[in-house]
């Protein structure tokens, strides 16, 4: 399943999702019926699910669209089957994912001591008359980037008491629907598979970071098959603007909002055409470096709503209109999401899906095609 949530981590629902059903993608994961809508709109024939499930009054639009919707609440089953009688829906006609909370205390139904067994009575809803399907089991690993963490073992293990329980109650689910990009690239999957075979299912591995190019940090450190991955995979995705305009200033000149950037020489500043409502953290101001002309230019002063400004004294030529790279290669220079999180205190996913939408995307061209960005 290729996870497209959030506008695809940030990098067009639009421009991906049709791109992978193209390569042989038949599952789309998404967050919420919104996300499916408009996922539905672009694949048609694509399989979706909603990782996030639906709210009340959104039973219509699964149905309509055809969506899968992950299950952990009476009241999601009466939505749905609500909404599929109203459309005169065949009994066991429309699919929904069970999903098994095995630790993380998020979504999904409880298994543990921790709160009443919803369970029996959840499984009891998949009867011979119900228009609902049994069509997967779910849950979610929230430690599979901990190379020598016990917690992904130990889920499995919640999981494998749980699909017993399943399928005591005479269920039979298709699919076991459980780890992300952490979990395939360390070889989690094949434990997965095991445990879908044994109960009679087929694993579906949902990767998100990973098919955008980006490897996930493994704590202490990667397995080997991880490096491996790492050394190979290529980012999808390169965040890029242009130098507004370019001035001299003289030393003991202040920059940006609040002063806090002092020039303690004559330097040259360039101006950009991007700020934190483009998505550009607040936090990297007098702490990163953007490229021009395939050099590192320090960002000086604090980042604007909608400008930043960058030391280019030491880039010969810098001028208007001159390429900036915020994320991506120029020359033989690299800035990373991983640059971006480990300087503002964050994470890769964060990076990419807080570039807002006015920050245009499209698919690469050729090199030296020229493109003009919409009016």
């Amino acid at each position: 399943m290729a996870v497209v949530k959030a506008d695809a981590y940030g990098h067009s629902l639009s421009l991906c999702a049709p791109a992978l059903t193209r390569a042989g993608t038949t599952w789309l994961g998404v967050t919420s019926v919104e996300e499916g809508v408009a996922a539905r709109a672009l694949c048609p024939h694509a399989r979706i699910l909603v990782l996030g499930g639906l709210f009340v009054g959104q039973g219509p639009a699964c149905i309509q669209n055809r969506l899968t919707s992950a299950v952990w609440e009476p009241w999601q089953i009466d939505e749905l089957e609500a909404a599929a009688a109203s459309a005169g829906a065949r009994p066991h006609s429309v699919p929904v994912h069970l999903e098994i909370d095995t630790g993380m205390s998020r979504q999904g139904v409880a298994i543990g001591d921790s709160a009443p067994d919803a369970l029996p009575s959840l499984l009891n809803r998949f009867c011979a008359q119900s228009s609902l399907l049994l069509d997967g089991v779910m849950t979610h690993l929230f430690a599979a980037d901990e190379a020598d963490s016990v917690f992904a073992g130990e889920q499995l293990r919640q999981l494998d008491v749980a699909l017993a329980r399943v399928t005591a109650a005479g269920h039979r689910a298709h699919w076991l629907s459980v780890g992300n990009s952490a979990t395939l690239l360390a070889g989690g999957a094949e434990s997965i598979s095991a445990l879908a075979a044994r109960y009679g299912m087929k694993a579906l591995v949902r990767p998100g970071l990973a098919l955008y190019g980006v490897v996930p940090r493994f704590e202490p450190e990667d397995p080997a098959q991880v490096a491996a991955a790492r050394a190979r995979l290529k980012p999808v995705l390169a965040w890029k603007t242009r130098v507004t305009s370019v001035r001299g200033i003289p030393a003991g000149t202040l920059v940006g909002y609040n002063g806090t950037f002092v020039a303690t020489e004559p330097m040259r500043l360039a101006l950009l055409a991007v700020g934190y409502a483009d998505g550009l953290d607040r936090r990297l101001g007098n702490r990163f470096s953007l490229l021009v002309r395939g050099q590192k230019a320090p960002i000086v002063g604090r980042i604007s709503m909608d400008q930043t400004v960058v030391d280019v004294t030491e880039i010969p030529g810098a001028e208007s209109g001159d390429e900036t790279v915020i994320l991506g290669s120029q020359g033989e220079s690299v800035i990373t999401a991983h640059d971006h999180a480990d300087t503002a205190g964050t994470i890769p996913w964060e990076v990419f899906t807080r570039i807002a939408s006015r920050v245009w995307r499209f698919a690469a061209e050729p090199e030296g095609t020229t493109r003009t960005a919409p009016s």
